[in-house]
């Protein structure tokens, strides 16, 4: 068994991401001692989608972040997109519901292969 120092990763994945290669790392923590710093940046950076009862709504979010602990930058990306993909593609077919997004449509084709 091979050790692997991992850190914690703040990522974020903006709803047009295609693979992992879209996602930003914002921000990564080294020490545990760092994390309250990088949680309490998340939470702001992810505000704007809380509704009026501090509930996070994925449908409301502009981008989708990560915050993940994990051993490289390239792993890190992966996970996040991984993890995202599912919020993305919601946020995604509610645009297209309640506005009729021809972007968000384009994008549930073209990047998800979903017809909306």
């Amino acid at each position: 068994m091979k050790y692997e120092h991992k850190f914690f990763y703040l990522c974020k994945i903006p709803l047009s991401a295609e693979g992992p290669k879209d996602v930003e790392v914002i921000d990564r923590a080294e020490q545990t001692s760092e994390f309250p710093k990088l949680f309490e940046e998340y939470e702001e950076l992810r505000s704007h989608a809380f509704n009026e009862d501090k509930l996070y709504s994925v449908i409301r979010a502009d981008d989708v972040f990560e915050l993940l602990r994990t051993g490289t930058k390239k792993q890190a990306k992966e996970l996040a997109f991984e993890n995202a993909q599912q919020e993305i593609v919601t946020n995604l077919q509610h645009k297209v519901m309640q506005g009729d997004d021809k972007e968000a449509k384009a994008i549930l084709k073209e990047v998800h292969d979903i017809d909306a």
